[in-house]
């Protein structure tokens, strides 16, 4: 074991399968007390690289500390410090609430009255006190993700590892694991989450954006959005794949992406794109409702970083 003031050191990770580079040597730290979140698509590597973290898949080079432990020469070490809740928790449909949550207490060796005052708070946090008695089988799949994660969480770790823990959960249930994630950084835990949903990286402290098993960009939502080359203008629009068929090609846009109500579109010069743009938009006869400029979102980035036309950065 090592003392060290990050919570996850990782060094050139890198992992291969027949015919694909997964991970290819990624570097990142996590600080203690944070949310971190892994961003990008599926493909990008994200699901590899929890795996690693949490010594259930070993790397082919590199290697990383977690909670003070190295993963390549003692990837057991970590586990009573570490919670990995992956994509597909197990939880045990036939069993209730209440049941699952004390099967895992007992792998983790919690003591009973311990766990009854763990699983009070976190069934209230979670907003499931009322289901204790409910067979799992019978949640709906946000209440079988706040299920997996107080299971997760009923040894008190101090780091825990979300692979997709919102995938496929409905807004409300989404919003609602988000504000118990928030209410554990209280607790002093530390958050290493993964995500394809890329509004959710605002709600990271800081986050890694992977394409391909590479990374991008490393640092808050905010500094990365705020030395994003160029400007992001919106075109709110009923036909935004018309739009963008018709300004395809054009030489001061570098990119577009349909978002919402309409397109947004990556341009060097703001107020002269502006004023072109609705020229030509107007004299295609193509209905539109505004063009302005707006703040880039995360998504804009990506999409920008993508098509090669930025240089990552790493802090």
């Amino acid at each position: 074991m090592t003392e060290q003031s990050n919570a996850i050191e990782a060094s050139e990770l890198t992992k291969s399968f027949p015919g694909i580079l997964a991970v290819d040597h990624l570097s990142f730290s996590v600080k203690k007390g944070e949310i971190f979140g892994l961003v990008g698509p599926d493909g990008a590597g994200k699901t590899t690289t929890m795996r690693m973290l949490a010594g259930v898949l070993a790397p082919d080079s590199g290697g990383a500390i977690v909670s003070g432990f190295d993963i390549v020469k003692a990837p057991e070490s970590a586990k009573h410090r570490v919670s990995y809740m992956p994509q597909r928790f197990g939880l045990y449909e036939e069993l209730t609430v209440d049941e699952n949550i004390r099967f895992y207490a007992q792998i983790f060796g919690v003591k009973a009255a311990e766990k009854d005052i763990r699983s009070t708070q976190l069934l209230d946090a979670a907003g499931m006190s009322e289901f204790r008695k409910r067979v799992a089988g019978k949640l709906s799949g946000g209440m079988k993700q706040k299920l997996g994660l107080v299971c997760a969480l009923i040894h008190t770790p101090d780091l825990i590892l979300l692979d997709e823990p919102t995938n496929g959960v409905d807004p409300v249930s989404r919003r609602d694991f988000w504000r118990i994630l928030y209410s554990l950084l209280d607790q002093g835990v530390t958050i290493l989450t993964t995500t394809s949903y890329l509004d959710e990286a605002e709600r990271c402290h800081r986050i890694a954006l992977l394409h391909e098993g590479r990374m991008l960009f490393c640092d808050t939502p905010a500094r990365l959005k705020e030395n994003m080359p160029g400007a992001v203008l919106s075109v709110v629009t009923d036909n935004p794949r018309g739009i963008s068929e018709l300004l395809d090609g054009n030489d001061g846009i570098s990119s577009m992406m349909i978002v919402g109500d309409g397109l947004h579109l990556v341009v060097k010069d703001a107020s002269r794109m502006i004023s072109e743009l609705r020229s030509i938009i107007t004299s295609a006869n193509v209905p539109f409702d505004s063009i302005e400029q707006v703040t880039p979102t995360v998504e804009d980035l990506f999409v920008e970083a993508v098509k090669g036309n930025t240089k990552g950065n790493e802090k």
